[in-house]
């Protein structure tokens, strides 16, 4: 059992932006933390370059039920047992970060998008109240305005056998870089199972509309238990899709938390990797 493992759901498009990710893991993590990486089969050869004892790629093939198949030229699969509707790409990469979270021996696991990279030393214990691993919780973030997310609760709810959501304002739990316990995730996809009497991957992908990070977070603060400390410094975030120019993308470099861990600028900005990594070096300098 090791203190920390790293997940990273990626594909071809988001090579380069892993290997930023994975350079910080390597030097922000101990010698003992492995990065899993999950790709598609077709993108394993170029993402195998970085496999070793730090970092094991994956593949879904691996990590699903062989009744899972894919669908030719379409980012779909198929459960054979029930084919329709197909399961959509976007929505199997949040189920193979819950399955490949509850397979590994950790006592943490960081999720980490490609778009991600760690600014500062990653210590597990700092991250933990009374014991507990703190939560990513935003608290009152979601209003009524946000259909998506309040939907995505309404889904948590349902899979989870829990009373419908309150009116908004709720909390939210989405995030680029957040801790799981692997214990607690495969106490969900239990509790899933058992709620809904069919494999919790099937419960999972038979949904539409659905958020992981959600689900995670609405089974943590209520079947679980008492809820556990918030916390949501964990990544300094730009989610605009807007590019940032160098002197932008310095000035948010420049508003990096002193407790942030990462740093994020979205992949859908369209901020030129030269202007990124610009930040990226300047996040380093005030982390120092």
């Amino acid at each position: 059992m090791t203190a920390l493992a790293v997940v990273t759901p990626s594909f071809r498009p988001d090579a380069d932006l892993f290997a930023h990710l994975h350079a910080s893991v390597l030097e922000h993590t101990t010698d003992e933390t492995v990065h899993h990486v999950i790709v598609p089969p077709a993108d394993k050869e170029l993402f195998s370059r970085h496999a070793g004892p730090r970092c094991r790629i994956w593949t879904a093939p691996e990590l699903l039920p062989r009744r899972y198949v894919p669908v030719p030229r379409a980012n779909m699969w198929v459960n054979a047992l029930r084919p329709w509707p197909p399961v959509r790409g976007w929505v199997l990469q949040q189920a193979l970060k819950l399955a490949a979270t509850a397979r590994i021996e950790a006592d943490a696991v960081l999720i980490a998008d490609s778009d991600v990279v760690l600014v500062r030393p990653v210590k597990v214990a700092e991250f933990r109240t009374d014991g507990r691993l703190r939560l990513y919780r935003n608290e009152g973030a979601v209003h009524a305005g946000m259909a998506r997310h309040v939907r995505w609760h309404q889904v948590a709810r349902e899979l989870l056998g829990l009373p419908a959501a309150p009116a908004p304002p709720l909390h939210d739990y989405v995030n680029s870089l957040a801790f799981w316990d692997p214990a607690v995730v495969r106490a969900l996809e239990r509790r899933i199972t058992e709620t809904t009497g069919r494999h919790w991957l099937d419960a999972f992908n038979a949904r539409l509309h659905i958020s992981e990070f959600i689900l995670y977070g609405v089974f943590v603060d209520e079947p679980h238990g008492d809820p556990p400390a918030g916390d949501t410094s964990i990544c300094h975030t730009y989610w605009e899709t807007t590019p940032l120019d160098e002197e932008s993308a310095l000035a948010f470099a420049d508003r990096l938390d002193p407790r942030a861990i990462g740093m994020m600028i979205s992949a859908k900005s369209g901020t030129p990797l030269p202007v990124r990594q610009a930040a990226i070096r300047r996040c380093a300098e005030n982390a120092g």
